[in-house]
């Protein structure tokens, strides 16, 4: 039996249920494809698993940690980034919010989704990343400027990842009816939804709060380069 919620290691569970195609490693540890995403997890914190876990292919985009909790790093990593982030969950969403017309997004539009998000930085976005889940955005005569969609999905919940809105059309309310829709679509499959966020990002969380969505639990990410 488990001893740790799924969301306190919501990369192992990931990787060990719903997105176990993707996962490179063995049982000691596991990470995405790097062409997908760059987060990876260790089995737990013995040195069998540490040491697996630093076995792995660190890409030149790095590797990413997200834990509720203290995880050892793999022996001879380098952390270049790291960050305490709050984990949000929505069970349901608040009434009201604005509606906007929307697309469903696909290969067809990888490029410029992976551009907007180059642009904006949501967070991690590769090449592949666009296909972790369902994506939707809004488009301004043909141009993208705004998207939401899935990133880690594991047993009872979706991860609601990739927001972001080109500079020029911030403002609109397109971030939170796109996350709206996309909630939505997470809850009406019978799952929660949900998201990571930098602690510091007041402004963002109260955001988030007014969706439905309430902090969690606190969480340590943890961006680590290889040895050199």
């Amino acid at each position: 039996m488990s001893l740790f919620h799924p969301l306190d290691r919501p990369v192992w569970s990931a990787l060990t249920s719903r997105q176990a195609p993707l996962a490179l490693g063995d049982a000691r540890a596991l990470r995405f494809d790097p062409a997908y995403a760059l987060f990876a997890a260790a089995a737990d914190a013995s040195p069998e698993s540490t040491a697996a876990l630093a076995a792995l292919n660190i890409s030149a985009n790095g590797m990413g940690l997200v834990e509720a909790g203290d995880m050892a790093l793999p022996p001879g990593a380098v952390v270049r980034a790291q960050a305490t982030c709050v984990q949000m969950v929505a069970g349901s969403l608040n009434a009201g919010g604005k509606a906007v017309a929307f697309e469903p997004l696909g290969e067809a539009d990888a490029a410029d989704m992976l551009a907007l998000a180059t642009l904006t930085v949501p967070g991690p976005f590769f090449e592949k990343t666009h296909r972790l889940g369902d994506f939707i955005g809004i488009k301004q005569d043909g141009r993208l400027v705004a998207m939401a969609g899935e990133r880690m999905r594991l047993d009872g919940f979706t991860e609601v990842s990739g927001v972001c809105t080109h500079p020029d059309f911030r403002g609109r309310g397109y971030a939170g009816a796109l996350m709206r829709v996309v909630t939505a679509r997470i809850l009406a499959q019978g799952e929660q939804a949900f998201l990571h966020v930098y602690a510091a990002h007041a402004a963002t969380i109260a955001l988030y709060e007014t969706l439905g969505f309430r902090v969690r639990s606190p969480v340590t990410y943890t961006v680590l380069d290889g040895p050199g």
